[in-house]
């Protein structure tokens, strides 16, 4: 993996644990639809897509 791919990686979990951490209800529900497509975008190899998705989700759950 490229250092950039790495970095999104380590959001990825960072995001992850937030979320597992977070109370049960509407933000952690918008919050893992934006994880989940991050995830999907992560797959397709979409960085800028994946940034974005992940930055949606710690913003849901803010």
């Amino acid at each position: 993996m490229t250092p950039e791919q790495n970095k999104i990686a380590d959001k990825m979990k960072i995001v992850k644990a937030a979320w597992d951490k977070a109370p049960s209800g509407p933000k952690k529900d918008a919050a893992l639809k934006h994880y989940q497509a991050a995830e999907k975008a992560h797959t397709a190899k979409n960085d800028a897509d994946t940034n974005k998705e992940l930055d949606a989700a710690t913003h849901a759950l803010a």
